[in-house]
């Protein structure tokens, strides 16, 4: 539901609501917040609350400190986990320096400037996510283990399937926050499970994603469990996949193809920022991950699949990024990646029938490798084009050239 700066208000008075989280994220995208109380939402609204930037990784340091986040009224949900009496509540937040400029490692402005540049070309870009995670046991002391809470399969059933009822559980919590899963399931590797979403607008996808984090975190430690999206959280298992399906409107086929060749085009000097982790690349060119630039309509090998589905259902699956990305940061790639190909028309190649994983070195001589490792990730954006441009140059160098990432 889409609430107003006085609704918001009067809906805190009316449902004896005691607490708003004040919801943002770093560079990287963790998710942080701070919490006030009902009396300043005033000034939330009308000025903004400050925040010590200097104690965010990526931010800024002690001579740059006072940043102000200010609250998006139609982002307001409840957090069904606290109590009804003493409600929580959470409203997503845009930063700014104190003279009102907006501050440019805040990645949910950087999306919030692609999706309008796409507006002012006639397109709307919607998005679907498909993130996957592990639950591990935790020990007596509450700490987590490496014991995966169960060892079933890809969509096994109850009773070799023990994460059916966290699955329930969280999806009835998001759906309590007005977020609409589409489907769960357990996934291939020993505990681990996924949940999808249907498509929505850009900014409420990215929006969804940081939730849904959080829900799956929250669920599984009330459920004694510990949720691990890393990359590749066991060895010889398959890793974390965050599949993003994206959608383009209006829906033609020329469009289309057009956007999909851009996104294979930059897709290199993308990477760094969908598989922003050492460890991403553990999971890449393995156990249906891609480590080739193709596309199919049914081949899971390739980096983006076409499924068979028409009219509002019609999309692209980019099967490449993992859950350690920033999702503000990679569908803002996505958006400008997609644009690009539509200027230039390009041509999108034919597809691969091939296994990427079983073909022979010579069948793959004329597919373009994904970068191997982190450096060759962060060499590709520095020498391209598209990410050098409509990333903001401090939140570029933090992935480019610190080396730094927090999972």
């Amino acid at each position: 539901m889409n609430y107003s700066k006085d609704e918001v208000i009067q809906y805190c008075m009316e449902e004896d609501v005691k607490f708003i989280r004040l919801a943002f994220c770093d560079v990287f995208g963790k998710q942080k917040n701070i919490s006030i109380m009902p009396g300043e939402l005033e000034r939330a609204f009308g000025y903004g609350i400050a925040i010590d930037a200097s104690a965010i990784e990526g931010f800024g340091d002690e001579a740059h400190s006072d940043l102000l986040l200010h609250p998006e009224p139609e982002t307001l949900c409840t957090l069904p986990w606290r109590p009804e009496h003493g409600r929580v509540v959470r409203m997503m937040c845009c930063i700014t320096y104190p003279d009102g400029r907006p501050f440019e490692c805040d990645s949910r402005t950087v999306l919030k400037n692609a999706v309008e540049y796409a507006k002012s070309r006639g397109f709307e870009f919607n998005f679907g996510s498909e993130q996957e995670f592990y639950l591990f046991e935790l020990d007596d002391k509450g700490s987590r283990t490496m014991t995966p809470y169960d060892n079933a399969g890809y969509m096994d059933i109850a009773p070799e399937d023990r994460g059916e009822n966290i699955r329930r559980e969280i999806c009835l919590t998001l759906e309590q926050m007005g977020i609409y899963p589409e489907s769960s399931h357990h996934e291939e590797g020993p505990g681990q499970n996924e949940i999808d979403f249907r498509y929505s607008d850009a900014l409420s996808a990215a929006d969804n994603a940081q939730t849904f984090k959080t829900v799956v975190r929250t669920v599984a430690r009330r459920n004694g469990l510990y949720a691990d999206f890393s990359p590749k959280p066991i060895k010889n298992a398959p890793g974390n996949g965050f599949h993003i399906n994206v959608s383009l409107r209006p829906d033609n086929d020329a469009d289309v193809g057009y956007m999909t060749a851009g996104i294979l085009e930059h897709i290199n000097e993308m990477t760094v920022f969908l598989n922003p982790a050492a460890e991403s690349y553990f999971r890449l060119g393995n156990m249906k991950a891609p480590g080739y630039v193709s596309w199919s309509h049914a081949n899971r090998s390739g980096l983006i699949r076409i499924p068979a589905s028409d009219g509002e259902y019609r999309r692209i699956e980019l099967r490449s990024p993992d859950p350690a990305a920033n999702p503000y940061l990679a569908y803002a790639l996505i958006i400008y990646a997609g644009l690009d190909g539509i200027d230039k028309k390009a041509l999108l190649p034919g597809p691969s029938g091939l296994n990427m994983f079983s073909a022979t070195e010579e069948e793959l001589a004329d597919y373009r490798k994904l970068p191997r490792d982190i450096h060759e990730a962060r060499a590709a954006a520095v020498s391209g084009s598209l990410a050098k441009e409509r990333i903001p140059g401090a939140i570029f160098d933090l992935y480019c050239a610190s080396g730094k990432h927090r999972l």
